[in-house]
């Protein structure tokens, strides 16, 4: 995708740091730009978000070559107070799918969903 990708208009259920999270426990090695391509946000937003989840201690990266692999610390506890007591672990459980899953339409009951 090139440039700034086309925006959402109206209102999500998401913010766009639980997206970021949820797209790098997806593929913990993907590229900044392959991260705002799926997030729908410019590769500068995503830097901003990633440096926010570091900088608060929910995600960690190490340089391996030119790639950077992430490491999301799954027991740090969710920011409001509303979720109080509930852990990453427990948001990312129900946002991030076995990429089969992704594939099969929502109304298909044919095969199981995977449990994560």
């Amino acid at each position: 995708m090139d440039g700034v990708p086309e925006p959402h208009t109206g209102w999500t259920f998401l913010t766009n740091h639980a997206r970021v999270l949820a797209a790098i426990a997806d593929n913990r090695s993907a590229r900044i730009r392959d991260i705002a391509a799926h997030c729908r946000l410019t590769e500068r937003a995503v830097q901003k978000i990633i440096a926010d989840l570091e900088q608060d201690g929910y995600l960690s990266h190490t340089r391996e070559g030119r790639t950077n692999t992430y490491r999301i610390d799954p027991a740090k506890v969710l920011r409001h107070p509303a979720e109080a007591g509930l852990t990453v672990a427990s948001l990312l459980s129900l946002l991030v799918k076995d990429e089969a899953d992704r594939a099969t339409p929502p109304g298909d009951r044919s095969r199981p969903h995977a449990r994560t």
